[in-house]
């Protein structure tokens, strides 16, 4: 079954105690959660969590590794038939949307981008912003031109990787068929009331800071231009370090971009009808709503 819902509505100690309700483990669809050194700024689970369930995609990874959606789907399907030999259920959680459509519908094959490719890509938008990629992706792929999200850098800079590696373009790979899974999917959301969520979000902000988010993203600084690390929390610390905002700016930045991002988490999921959706304090609810999908899918 997948617990999902925004950032900051209340999913990790939610999942510890279903898992522990019933007897399994975790697989983390977080994104950003799957790398080291990022404990506080990704909100992971700590040592003591993990501890009373055993989880899987949590701190895997170094800062400069690539990963994709396309690779955890490929891991986690490689995964889930070992576990089931353990757990008739198994618990993912997670906000990433396209983590957890990779499982639950299947991406389209879209080639792995090569290291060199990725670098080169990468460099001229540094060097050159993003203006004059818009424009190559223009050229080479004017169906996903017209179709992608102009203000988001990232999937911007994957479909033209993929054009100049492949001479193809990006659209030719997109084909949006959902893909036939053998287990079956049990899709809970999380969801509060946008002033309650996004209170919680200012004061998990709040919390990180005092716990010494300032201090990680000193760590990882040096590190500022990895993929890994273009993500909310660290990005307008990084700003503030080099004099850019003062530091409440930056803490206020964090704090308008997370409510920001759970805008768009929840934008995502409410187009998906197979999600039942729950207030986090429906504890009893939801464990009896996966209690009756587990059996209704043992008698058929």
């Amino acid at each position: 079954m997948i617990l999902l819902g925004p950032t900051g509505v209340g999913k990790t100690e939610l999942s510890l105690r279903i898992a522990e309700r019933f007897g399994t483990c975790i697989i983390s669809a977080d994104s950003r959660q799957i790398y080291r050194d990022l404990p506080i700024g990704t909100a992971a689970p700590t040592p003591k969590q993990l501890a009373r369930v055993k989880h899987y995609f949590v701190g895997l990874l170094d800062l400069a590794d690539y990963y994709s959606a396309s690779q955890f789907e490929t891991d986690v399907l490689t995964l889930l038939p070992i576990l089931y030999k353990e757990h008739d259920v198994v618990v993912m959680t997670g906000g990433s949307m396209m983590y957890i459509d990779a499982v639950t519908k299947g991406i389209d094959d879209i080639p792995t981008v090569r290291a060199d490719i990725r670098e080169q890509v990468w460099a001229d938008y540094h060097a050159k912003g993003l203006a004059p990629l818009l424009e190559e992706l223009r050229k080479t792929d004017p169906v996903h031109y017209d179709e992608v999200d102009r203000q988001n850098y990232k999937r911007v800079v994957h479909a033209v990787e993929i054009c100049r590696q492949t001479g193809l373009p990006y659209s030719s790979f997109r084909t949006r068929t959902r893909k036939e899974r053998s287990f079956r999917i049990i899709q809970v959301g999380l969801t509060r009331d946008r002033e309650e969520l996004y209170d919680r979000i200012n004061r998990r902000v709040d919390q990180m800071i005092a716990d010494g988010l300032e201090d990680e993203a000193q760590r990882v600084y040096p590190f500022r231009a990895l993929n890994s690390l273009n993500t909310v929390g660290y990005k307008e610390l990084f700003k503030y370090f080099e004099g850019e905002w003062t530091r409440d700016e930056a803490i206020e930045k964090i704090k308008r971009n997370s409510r920001v991002y759970a805008r768009k988490q929840m934008t995502w999921f409410k187009r998906d009808t197979d999600i039942k959706w729950f207030h986090p304090s429906q504890e009893t609810e939801i464990e009896t709503y996966i209690q009756e999908k587990i059996t209704a899918a043992s008698g058929s």
